[in-house]
């Protein structure tokens, strides 16, 4: 019995091990997708563990400011003419330490912990750069792919066309031009479809830069390419930068910064205190301060008094008032710009959005059906070389606008959500 359910187990554990390989295969077939690229961007970014480590580094400079100084010890050998550790007149042990104003060490961690933050801000910022960049760079390379295969589709058609021209030229029905035309348009579109390749793969070198890897690595990529109409209201969208795009918030936190650095220099204007106890053994009579003394404790407190008010104290709060006041134009700045780059962004995309559809439900099928129309017309000697190579460039250019449409909302959705500051919702 105990034997049958260790097959059990046995089989169950092949099983799975079986279902994850597959499904890994699968995963290698279809390739990876934008989402997937990103992650492997930032996992292997320099850029990125750099931002990530400057971040902690800020984290660990918080605490320390709670800390007071550290205390000084100092030992002092009265009349050490005989010997610098025998033969003294006394012996003198101080502890001294340095305390500044309550409320400024607050303060202080208060300041550092909001640089960590705007730490953290700039590395979210890098994330979302490099984002951006890899999501563009895998769109281009979709878009090269199609336009490979659409140029390759071109190139059939001219072929058609070249020996159409051929058969009307050998029956004396066409012009000897119209059939060099032909080859020329031909040879034209073999070296554009030359020029894609070159294109594609210096945007695949692109993306394995921003990937890390080396510029041939093979790339295994799902070449879908999806247009999602954007599903918020510009808005929201605005809103949605005003509270997650990382410069406003590093601006807004650098505001914050600025009014506690005055507070700071207020702060000036009251003491900082050093307190010190001294231990003195007296060896030798004449070095004591009353007969039968042989030791004493001295206690002494100290203060900074700030008498030069008026060319420290003053011009340091004048200073931090300044730049606080630069701070907040900052961030209105950064607010207003951000607004106004979402709203242009948004309006580009939505259009570019609606020019696709506009060329892939009715004017590539007009233009395809067009061709199609004036190829046998040509052939019927109705309409002449010029107007069939017309009918056949329309087409062409009706589908490379939608690519480049395509491609410009792609783009566009890319560029919002990166002035955003976050990925749009789907």
């Amino acid at each position: 019995m105990m034997q049958r359910g260790r097959d059990i187990i046995v089989i169950v554990a092949l099983t799975m091990a079986a279902g994850l390989a597959l499904a890994s295969n699968a995963l290698a077939q279809q390739g990876l997708n934008a989402e997937q690229l990103v992650e492997l961007a930032v996992e292997s970014s320099p850029q990125i563990h750099s931002m990530h480590a400057q971040w902690e580094a800020a984290n660990h400079q918080i605490l320390q400011n709670y800390a007071p100084a550290d205390p000084i010890f100092t030992y002092t050998n009265v009349d050490a003419s005989h010997g610098i550790l025998n033969n003294a007149a006394s012996h003198s042990h101080q502890i001294s330490e340095n305390f500044q104003f309550p409320g400024k060490a607050g303060l202080q961690a208060e300041q550092a912990r909001g640089t960590a933050k705007i730490a953290r801000f700039a590395y979210e910022a890098a994330i979302r750069d490099l984002r951006a960049a890899v999501k563009t760079a895998y769109y281009q390379i979709l878009l090269d792919e199609t336009l490979l295969d659409l140029n390759g589709q071109n190139i059939e058609n001219l072929h058609q066309v070249l020996k159409v021209s051929e058969i009307a030229y050998s029956a004396s029905q066409a012009a000897q031009s119209d059939f060099i035309l032909a080859e020329v348009n031909l040879a034209q579109a073999e070296q554009q479809q030359r020029q894609y390749r070159v294109q594609k793969a210096n945007d695949e070198t692109n993306l394995n830069q921003l990937l890390y890897r080396d510029p041939d690595s093979p790339l295994r990529l799902d070449r879908t390419m999806r247009l999602d109409r954007l599903s918020l209201p510009l808005k929201t969208a605005v809103e949605m930068a005003s509270q997650a795009r990382q410069e406003i918030l590093e601006a807004a936190l650098t505001e914050k910064n600025q009014n506690t650095a005055l507070e700071l220099a207020r702060f000036e204007y009251v003491p900082d205190y050093q307190v010190a106890l001294d231990y003195d053994q007296f060896i030798l009579e004449g070095a004591q301060p009353a007969p039968n003394v042989s030791h004493g404790v001295t206690f002494s407190i100290g203060f900074n008094l700030p008498v030069f008010f008026w060319i420290h104290q003053n011009e340091d709060v004048k200073a931090a008032q300044y730049a606080l006041e630069a701070a907040r134009s900052n961030l209105q700045l950064i607010r207003n710009q951000t607004a106004a780059t979402v709203t242009e962004l948004f309006r580009t995309t939505q259009f570019a959005y609606e020019s696709a559809q506009l060329y892939k439900s009715q004017l590539i099928p007009l233009a395809n059906q067009d061709f199609q129309v004036g190829l046998t017309a040509y052939q019927a000697g109705k309409i002449d070389f010029l107007s069939l190579s017309a009918a056949l460039q329309a087409s062409y250019a009706a589908q490379t606008s939608y690519l480049q449409s395509a491609n410009q909302f792609l783009a566009g959705r890319v560029a919002l959500e990166q002035a955003i500051g976050a990925p749009l919702p789907q």
